[in-house]
């Protein structure tokens, strides 16, 4: 059985330390109705993850708007969809680093930007109070570990969130137990997530379907190293909703990672995936908005058959254990318009940064540094961002030709296609 969930309208509500722990470089660490189904049955409640099951469908889609080159459904909805997405949120760490007021005002300065139908972010950690650090089984100094109280869910949910991914390298900071008890603690305030093996999350917003599925390379979630897997589950996504929301936590990680690599990224030796060509790869399955988060900096923009894909939308909040200064602080909202159909109709970035001892506040210079990484990375490709945020296709939404830096950038490579010989895995 599918169960519906309804979100009651949220009520107007009238600078990071660095790590206590060594680290190499500047790294971003010191760290409406919804039903959340799996592919051919529904996502039971009181289940962990959800398993993958049988062939994808054929997508529907409006005709003259699909990838795919599907039919259109008979009925099609109208409308449109106001999405709101975020980066990296870690809002501390037990037992020590956390904010006071129990977190009540973390995010009351940017609460005027956390509004839309959809309003999405990373939870970049856990919501435990139990389970085994990874980090007593891991002999080396890179090794970092979130778990905030279970009580937050209410804190994110009160900040106007209405899905979490989950598909990351922190959901299994504290094992099991700790994934178990996040689960637990967002399902305990009505907070959905997405991300878990084979789990497709639908939000009805005024009869309009929203599908949102997380990819990692990380154990548990979908893996978007396996490229042919994750079409088949955005296709499958695409014939049981309107609109596909892709969330990738992919790329390399630190300061100076702000450009999206040409194949394969990696990072401590672990392959990060390749983030060009999966994103191209699920638009071409049914997706329409492609969010990136995982390098802990702003990466670039662009669109691809009229979609847009933001590649990475940096760190959101991290109090007292994510790395600080320069891009390591700079964030930003991205706030987009999907029609029922699944087309661009206008998107706008709202610069954020963050600020000790590790809060989101609104400012700082998202806009500069993702419009100029756009046009060096992706140049015909290259999202339009004009000094006020707004976004726009540089084809006004028609299909651009590759750019000159896309052209040097593989379009294939081996699915098999791992870390280097004899390099060592090691998650942060």
């Amino acid at each position: 059985m599918i169960r519906f969930a309804g979100r009651r309208p949220r009520p107007r509500r009238e600078r990071q330390k660095p790590v206590r722990r060594h680290r190499p470089f500047a790294l971003g660490l010191v760290g409406a109705a919804v039903v959340a189904v799996a592919a051919g049955f529904a996502f039971r409640a009181g289940s962990e993850d959800a398993a993958s099951t049988g062939s994808a469908p054929t997508p529907l889609r409006t005709t003259g708007t699909t990838r795919s080159g599907a039919p259109a459904p008979p009925h099609h909805p109208a409308g449109t969809v106001r999405i709101a997405a975020v980066g990296d949120i870690v809002m501390g760490s037990l037992p020590d680093d956390l904010p006071p007021d129990d977190g009540a005002s973390f995010f009351d300065p940017v609460d005027d930007l956390l509004t839309g139908d959809v309003v999405l972010g990373n939870l970049e950690g856990t919501l435990t109070t139990g389970g085994a650090s990874k980090c007593d089984y891991i002999d080396g100094p890179n090794c970092f570990a979130f778990h905030a109280p279970p009580s937050y869910g209410r804190l994110l949910k009160k900040a106007g969130f209405t899905v979490l991914n989950t598909a990351n390298n922190h959901i299994d900071d504290f094992g099991a137990e700790g994934r178990r008890d996040t689960f637990a603690a967002l399902r305990s305030v009505n907070l959905p997530f997405t991300g878990r093996l084979g789990q497709i999350t639908v939000q009805r917003v005024r009869g309009i379907r929203v599908a949102l599925i997380g990819f990692a390379p990380d154990r548990g979630a979908n893996d978007l190293t396996d490229i042919p897997a994750a079409q088949r589950l955005t296709a499958r996504a695409a014939a049981m909703a309107d609109i596909v929301i892709v969330t990738m936590h992919a790329g390399a990680e630190g300061s100076d990672r702000t450009h999206v690599e040409p194949g394969t990224e990696y990072f401590l030796g672990e392959d990060r995936g390749d983030s060009y060509r999966f994103s191209r790869a699920v638009i071409d399955a049914g997706a329409d908005l492609v969010v990136g988060s995982g390098p802990h900096v702003m990466r670039g923009m662009e669109f691809y058959k009229g979609r847009l894909i933001a590649y990475s939308l940096g760190n959101f909040s991290g109090y007292k254990v994510l790395g600080l200064g320069g891009t390591l602080s700079t964030s930003g909202v991205l706030q987009v318009t999907l029609g029922a159909d699944g087309a661009y109709r206008s998107g706008r970035l709202r610069p954020t940064q963050i600020v000790e001892p590790g809060t989101p506040e609104p400012g700082g210079d998202a806009i500069d540094l993702v419009s100029s990484v756009s046009e060096e990375d992706f140049g015909s490709h290259a999202a339009d961002i004009s000094e006020d945020g707004t976004i726009r296709s540089l084809h006004g939404g028609a299909v651009p030709g590759p750019s000159e830096a896309a052209r040097h950038w593989p379009t294939t490579t081996n699915d098999n296609q791992r870390r280097p010989p004899g390099a060592q895995a090691h998650r942060p």
